[in-house]
This record gives structure tokens, sequence and C-alpha cells, in this order.
């Protein structure tokens, strides 16, 4: 009997975060427009000396306007390639294609950069690299080396990237969003736009004491967005709602420029994919 009841509760609560879930519809700047111009996207690999032993994908993303007597914008996306297909929940590139030709954010090439793997690539999945709780939710300065000593660099040299911390943004989802902040937290030097989907703000490696940090430190000149659902996980690490309405807190209190949009989503990119293009306006916004 117990048993029973405790699987029709888990069915309930399942059926209630997929109904949820089910709202955030994708909108016309998520799809291909025919008048629009196609930027370019090519995949990569790289082994990592910062974070020695580790391989991983990246892909690149090159807006049609690019020119290059030109330095672009840069947004980089940790889970590279969830923010890089163009049939997932985010399809960033046809978002960049579309807000790009509008004129509502500048012209950006895009870094889509997967976790570290020790061991053979097999996967294009980030979910499957080994190495993504460390590099992600480690507060340290280690990841924002891994972009400004290797990445950007790299990629650099094909493509003339702005040095302007201002026309820098970062942006990831669960893990990936934490690591966004951590970014821009050691290094606002280097990027000052920082877009949080669901983000771990959980003591995974010690994420719980960003709040705290906030309210306590001098303000940093960052512009950041959060965006979480109340039917986020709960668990041993935290629980992840919660956790972002303290950022969102701690954030108000120190009267940070940012932005918290809250649904009753899940754990994924659905809310987060479907509020892309309006959070890339706003923080690509101009004052």
């Amino acid at each position: 009997m117990l048993r029973s009841l405790c699987c029709l509760f888990i069915a309930l609560f399942t059926t209630t975060i997929f109904a949820a879930d089910e709202q955030f519809k994708l909108g016309p700047d998520s799809e291909r427009q025919a008048d629009v111009p196609v930027g370019k996207l090519q995949r990569y690999e790289h082994e990592s000396k910062v974070f020695e032993g580790t391989k991983r994908y990246y892909w690149v993303y090159v807006p049609a306007q690019y020119k290059p007597e030109q330095a672009a914008a840069v947004m980089v996306f940790q889970d590279g390639n969830a923010y890089a297909d163009v049939k997932g929940e985010f399809r960033t590139p046809i978002v960049f294609d579309n807000l790009i030709a509008k004129g509502k954010m500048p012209v950006t090439i895009g870094i889509y950069i997967n976790p570290g793997h020790k061991g053979e690539l097999k996967s294009e999945s980030p979910w499957q690299a080994n190495n993504r709780s460390f590099e992600y939710d480690t507060l340290s300065d280690q990841y924002s080396r891994f972009l400004l000593d290797e990445i950007l660099p790299t990629v650099g040299k094909d493509y003339k990237l702005t040095d302007d911390p201002n026309q820098r943004a970062i942006c990831g989802i669960s893990s990936g969003g934490i690591c966004a902040f951590t970014v821009a937290w050691e290094r606002p030097d280097a990027f000052r736009k920082v877009l949080s989907h669901v983000g771990s703000f959980t003591n995974i490696r010690g994420g719980h004491v960003y709040h705290a940090l906030i309210r306590k430190t001098p303000n940093k000149p960052l512009r950041i967005f959060l965006q979480d659902g109340s039917n986020d996980v709960n668990n041993e690490h935290g629980n992840w709602w919660l956790a972002n309405l303290e950022m969102e807190s701690a954030l108000k209190y120190k009267k940070y420029d940012h932005k918290f949009v809250g649904g009753d989503g899940g754990h994924n990119g659905k809310h987060g994919g479907a509020i892309l293009p309006e959070s890339l306006e706003w923080l690509w916004r101009v004052e």
C-alpha cells in the first residue's frame, strides 16, 4: 500500500513538472526566418593544458554580418552542444541570426564549449563528459584562465574578437550557469555579462556561498540575468529554486544591474530557451 502511494505521488509530481514545462513555447525569434542571413557554425576539438589530460569539442558560430576588419563581440556558452543545437531547447545560432539582423544585439561570435573529458571523445553530448562538475562547480579562477589563455586566443587566430569586457558575455545551464557567474565574478575585467539558466548556486562544490559573498564584496561591474523554476531540483546539495531566489535577493540588495525571471518549470532548458531572445535583448541592451 505504502509503495503504491509513493509511486502515485512520484507519478503525479512528475506529471505536474511535465505540464509546467509544456507551457513554454519557442517564439518566432527561435525559428528560421526566410529573409535573415544565416551564420556559419563549425566544430573543433581542443586538448587543454589548464585542465590537464582533458579533451573537448567546441563550436564557433560566426554571423553573416561579421567583417574581419572589425572586432566582434563574444559570447561563450558552457555545455556548448546543448546551446549550439539548432533543433534543441535553445537554438542559439538561430536566435543570434534573428537578433543580429534586427539590430537587437551586436555582431557577436558565439563560442560553444563542452566540458572536458578524460579519455577518448566518443560523444558530442556535454552530459557524457567526466570532468564537468570539477570544471563548472569549483569556485576558482581556473575556468576563466582556460578561456582567456586557451580558447579565446585559439579562436582569435581566425577571427577578430573584442577585448572590451562590456562586449563579452558568458552563459550556461545548471552547473554551467554557476560556472558562467564564476568567470565574471573572478574576471570582471574580461567578462561583464552573465546569463544563467537554472544555475546550480548550491553546495555541489561550495557554490552556496555566492549570495553571501555578493552582499559583503564591493560591487563589480556586472550585468546578470537569472532564470529558474519553482519545480527545480531539491536534493542533498540544496534547493535550486531557493538558491536562485537568494542570489536574486543579494543582487537586488547590492543594486546590481540584474534581472530574475522565475516560473514553475523544472531543471531543464525549456523555460530558458523560450525566453532566450528576450534575455539576450536585455543583456545586450545599450543605455
